[in-house]
């Protein structure tokens, strides 16, 4: 047991300090049941003591759960030393065990409650008593042990030497203020450790200085009991640890173990972020949904010749996938990739070309995503090889109260062609100059006959624009062009473009 650690999660109590979060009672039940049962941490802190009667709602939802499924002695809430009357809300919840929050540091006790130290520590006495009278465990929360170690440990040592007369589960030293850095939380620790080595400690940090996961890998390799995270990082100001974050740390850079299945982990991410309306980072460790995509296509390559930019945070661990992105910066080696992955074979010439209309789409939008790439090639096989007719220049307006209108300039046969029109709509209106444009030249254009529009599947107001549009020359079968963009009217116009030079090969 010396290389497990218990994880404790306080997504339902520190974790709803998080300016404007507040889970309803069914959100709090879901998120208690899949911590425990899905993902597997060790214990919850599910909320605090006389708060209101929507707490005592949720509290006593998420513990009848737990009682009925074995799991009661797992749960935790918060009290407070207030002459026992947080014990008495917390047993009419139901809950067994309670998290009771002491002040940590000399300069709470004093300026905050007003009370000497012994004052202070009398009334905790009076507290554990009572506990231990109603048969309900204690764990001690120490808060602003970090302060209060650093400035005073001779009142950080009386008060633990005092209160370990009663029966306290586990002692929990809080960086309540996320002051501390790795280097000082070892030393601090240490003394802690030789001062009371017989007690169970657990370590709550928190991220102010962006050092809560540094802090709790060096709290685990100092031998600390147990740690305490959120999801996603929530919690007061800067947040807590992030249990998705701190987990593959603990499994990757420590000889500790958890209980808690990565696999598992971007699920509650996922389900955390829609209840509490917290979108997290797209480049947050692990569940960031950019932090599996390689864009440079220099990495590509390495990997292709031997996985040279992978490391041991492989996706596969957290049921997720590598991704490799599609853009300006591609190389081969990414087009190679995501061909792989769907199971397409091109030859080199069109591979190319596929690269070449990447690239140049990744110049007019932030990212081609895998999903646009069947729209690409489709592109790319269906364009004619050498251009008769090529629109030089167009402009396209479109404005509420007035009809919309378009202005185009367009080379064929060594002769520049102007024309302007009017029209019910953008495009509309585009056709309409061009039927004037090459009127001049005796070109005719075929009949339209239908225009679809198709992006991908969970694709965005930015994702790539595929227009199919169905033509009618009289003379033979209706035949289709396509033309791709993350433009609507520029695809069609690509897709017209097309059409005009396979009319005029003919």
């Amino acid at each position: 047991m010396k290389n497990y650690i218990e994880i404790m999660d306080t997504t339902l109590r520190d974790g709803e300090q998080t300016p404007g979060i507040s889970f309803t009672p069914a959100e709090k039940l879901q998120i208690a049941r899949l911590l425990l049962q899905k993902v597997g941490v060790d214990r919850i802190e599910v909320g605090s003591a006389r708060v209101s009667e929507g707490e005592k709602k949720s509290a006593k939802k998420i513990v009848a759960w737990a009682e009925k499924n074995d799991k009661l002695d797992r749960v935790e809430i918060l009290a407070f030393v207030d002459r026992g009357k947080s014990i008495d809300w917390i047993k009419d919840v139901g809950c067994k065990n309670i998290n009771l929050l002491t002040k940590g540091s000399e300069v709470h006790c004093r300026q905050q409650l007003g009370k000497t130290p012994e004052e202070h520590f009398s009334d905790i006495c009076r507290e554990l008593e009572y506990a231990e009278k109603e048969g309900v465990k204690v764990n001690l929360y120490l808060e602003d042990w970090s302060n209060g170690i650093v400035n005073n440990f001779q009142y950080v040592h009386a008060m633990v030497t005092k209160l370990l007369d009663f029966k306290i589960e586990r002692l929990m030293l809080p960086d309540t203020l996320g002051i501390f850095n790795p280097y000082q939380l070892k030393h601090y620790l240490s003394w802690m450790h030789e001062s009371f080595p017989d007690v169970r400690f657990d370590f709550h940090g928190h991220n102010d200085y962006g050092l809560g996961t540094a802090n709790t890998l060096q709290a685990v390799r100092s031998g600390i009991s147990g740690i305490h995270t959120t999801v996603n990082g929530l919690g007061e100001r800067a947040g807590n640890p992030s249990l998705c974050e701190v987990i593959p740390v603990i499994h990757d850079m420590s000889d500790r173990k958890t209980h808690v299945k990565e696999y598992q982990l971007e699920y509650i991410s996922q389900i955390v972020q829609r209840f509490s309306g917290k979108t997290i980072s797209p480049n947050a460790p692990i569940v960031g949904k950019d932090v599996f995509t390689q864009t440079c296509g220099v990495h590509a390559d390495g990997d292709k010749k031997g996985n040279l930019y992978v490391n041991p945070l492989l996706p596969q661990r957290f049921s997720r996938e590598r991704i490799y992105a599609l853009g300006k910066l591609s190389g081969k080696a990414s087009i190679d990739k995501n061909l792989e992955n769907m199971e397409i074979e091109l030859d080199d010439d069109i591979r190319d070309k596929v690269l070449k209309e990447v690239i140049r789409l990744g110049d007019k939008k932030k990212k081609v995503t895998p999903a646009d790439l069947p729209f690409i090639i489709s592109d790319v096989m269906n364009a004619a090889n050498e251009k008769i007719i090529e629109f030089a220049s167009y402009e396209i307006i479109t404005d509420k109260k007035k009809q919309p209108s378009a202005s185009i300039e367009l080379v064929y046969d060594n002769q520049t062609l102007y024309a302007q029109a009017k029209g019910d709509g953008g495009y509309d209106a585009f056709m309409k100059a061009l039927r004037k444009a090459l009127k001049e030249v005796d070109v005719k254009v075929p009949k339209l006959l239908e225009y679809e529009v198709h992006i991908p599947a969970g694709g965005k107001t930015d994702a790539l624009v595929e227009t199919t549009i169905t033509w009618d020359n009289g003379t033979r079968t209706p035949y289709n062009t396509i033309g791709v963009d993350s433009d609507q009217i520029e695809a069609a116009i690509d897709a017209t473009e097309r059409m005009l030079n396979l009319e005029l090969k003919k």
